[in-house]
Order: C-alpha cells, then structure tokens, then sequence
C-alpha cells in the first residue's frame, strides 16, 4: 500500500526548520506485515525530544528515515504468527522491541533488549526488515515504529494493547513520556513514600516525573527549569518547590530548602552541566538518575571520591527501566483513576504531516511540552 509519512533526508539543518524543512512529506510504499508483524493505522504520534536529536544531529541515525516513535493507533491487519493482536485492537506503540529471549529480557530488563538496540541503530525491524520504500530505494524505521505517517508495520514485540475507550492521542503518550518519566521514579529510582525528590528538565517526561513523584508519595518535590512558565506548571501539578536553573547560587539554595539535598534526584536534559545540577543537589548516600540524551561527545565530571565516601549512586534510565507489557497497562489504569493527570500536558495539537516542522521549532524552542501529532 502507498502511505503519507515524514521522512528525515539529512540530519542538521539550521533552523528554522520551519525554512530548512529537513522533514519532508513523502508518498511512501509500504509493504504488507510479515512474520510476526502488524499493520497499524496510526491515529496519533508524540513529539518528542528523541526525534528532534535525530534532526539535529545528536543522536546520529540512518537516513534517509521516517521518524516519529510515540504513538497510538488501531491494527488494521496481521502478518503470520501472530494470534493475540487482531484487527481492530487498539495499540500503544513502544520504542524499543523486546525479543523475549537475550539477557536482559530474560531477566526483566527489556529495555536493554539486544536485538531490539540493534535493530534501532541500523533503522530496522527486530526481525532486521524494512517494509518502507521511496522510488525503489529503502526507508529506514525510527526506533522500529515510524509513526509520523497514516500507517505503520511495525513487531508484534513493538505494541501493548490497551482499552478502546482510553482516547488515542492520550494513549500515544504513554508509549514514551509516560513510561519514560513515571517509570524513572517507579522502577529506576524506587522512590519510596516520604521521600524526597528533584526533576531537573521540564519537558514532557520531566514533568511525568513529577506526576510519578506524586503517585510514589514522596513528601517534597523540588522542580528545576530555565523557563519560568514550566515551573509554575510544575508547582500546578503538584510540585512543592521550584527553582529557575539560571538564578544565582541555585545548587546552595535548593540543598538548603531540602536540608541538605534531595533523596533522589532525576535529569531529563540531555545537558551534561544539568546533571551536574542534578549531582550536586543529591544528599548523602542518594541517588542521581539521568534520562537524558546527550550527544555521543559530550562527558559529564563529577568528583569520585565523593561518589566513594559518600555512598551516593549514579545511575542511567532507559524508558523508564520499565516492562510495557507490565507498565503500560498499570500506568493508563492511574490515567483512569486521575491520579496520573498526563492529558494535562498535551500543550497542543498538530494538524497533519505537513505542521511537523514548524512545531519541532516550537519543540526546540522549549515552548511547548507535549505536541500530538493527529490524523483524522
């Protein structure tokens, strides 16, 4: 079948990529589901920063790609092999497929599946397909799901079903910010009732962090940010302190209005100074988490013998260290309850493939937090 889908032909344009366009809407063929896959119709795709470091560079990617990788939508076909998906189930779509059966899945890190890593560098299925092709040429897939178009065949490993009455374009944000913020408190950090903990980075997923926070039970919340209007959007959803990055002494002020630093603190930045932010405002014996993505270049310093005599750990978080299968169904269920208030972040809608680059300035910008791309 031919589909509509926006395709990344070279990363690191200037911006404006509302002038340079380096995403380009192109009639795609796509072919059908094979062993083990499906056809979805996507109804809705997150934007996010994991795509914008694709286009700039950072996190450098075959190209030509169709990007897009947090997203929800109905299967609209099976490939053989696959019995417990059918026509018609609604789907959250996951970033990194999980092959059941390599270390890390085994032992309850899919995350770290191995497979999955491999096939998402070269921009393949898990199964090392591409069913996505421009003139004859291959497309390759963004993170195994290259969800910025009305159709996508993605693993059957690739997508958790979720309940039809939950609206897709919340349900799309479960597939990366939600599992990515809420499970780095949940599974990563572990934080525990009455603790204390700090999200550096605002972003959709930092601002997950602190609903997760929330749901965790820990006592103080301390929200860190450039941007004011983040952090009073932060101190909304339930943050109880909130510090401007920028301000002078800013490490000094927040160890004193947390008795010394925080429990846990959580980086989303992608900035190497920011987790130091996030290191230094960490008490004894604590643990710093980052999930952000820098460039492969850059190094962060901290001091080691203050890692040592100290007891502290620094530890990294990949989509939350969560198991979607587990997590996606645990999460939507607080969604439902309305303890986990994730609507409340989608800052705006995008109408159609061909706003995508205009709002990845917006994205860029830092002026919105959550943009959903919808079909209608």
């Amino acid at each position: 079948m031919q589909i509509r889908a926006a395709v990344l032909h070279e990363m690191g344009l200037p911006r404006p990529y509302a002038e340079s366009k380096p995403l380009r809407v192109e009639t795609l063929d796509l072919d059908p589901p094979g062993f083990g896959e499906l056809l979805v119709e996507v109804r809705a795709a997150g934007l996010c920063h994991s795509d914008l470091s694709v286009i700039n560079g950072d996190r450098p990617r075959p190209v030509p790609m169709a990007l897009g990788h947090e997203a929800a939508g109905i299967v609209r076909e099976t490939g053989r092999g696959v019995t417990d998906v059918v026509p018609g189930d609604h789907v959250v779509l996951v970033f990194v497929p999980s092959c059941g059966r390599c270390e890390p899945c085994a032992t309850g890190r899919p995350a770290l599946c191995e497979p999955g890593n491999a096939a998402n560098i070269a921009g393949s299925l898990i199964s090392g397909a591409r069913r996505l092709r421009l003139n004859g040429g291959t497309i390759h897939h963004h993170l195994g799901v290259s969800a910025f178009a009305d159709h996508a065949v993605v693993s059957r490993n690739s997508c958790v079903r979720v309940d039809p009455a939950l609206p897709l374009e919340h349900a799309a944000l479960f597939g990366c910010a939600v599992l990515t913020g809420v499970g780095s408190v949940t599974n990563t950090a572990r934080i525990e009732a009455g603790s204390t903990v700090a999200v550096v980075g605002l972003g959709g997923v930092g601002l997950n962090a602190v609903l997760g926070a929330l749901v965790a039970g820990a006592r103080q919340i301390v929200a860190i940010d450039l941007l004011d209007d983040k952090l009073a959007t932060a101190a909304e959803l339930g943050a109880t302190d909130t510090f401007n990055a920028g301000s002078a002494d800013v490490v000094e002020r927040i160890r004193e209005a947390t008795d010394g630093g925080v429990d846990c603190a959580i980086d989303f930045t992608g900035s190497e100074r920011a987790l130091e932010l996030a290191y230094a405002v960490t008490h004894r014996g604590g643990t710093t988490v980052t999930g952000g993505l820098a460039h492969p270049d850059r190094h962060v310093s901290i001091q080691q013998q203050n890692l040592v005599v100290e007891e502290r750990t620094l530890k990294g978080s990949y989509v939350g260290s969560c198991v979607p299968t587990r997590d996606i169904p645990r999460f939507t269920s607080l969604f439902r309850q309305g303890r986990l208030p994730v609507d409340r972040l989608l800052s705006r809608r995008v109408h159609g493939l061909d706003e995508l680059n205009e709002a990845f300035d917006q994205l860029a910008d830092g002026r919105v937090i959550r943009q959903v791309l919808t079909f209608n």
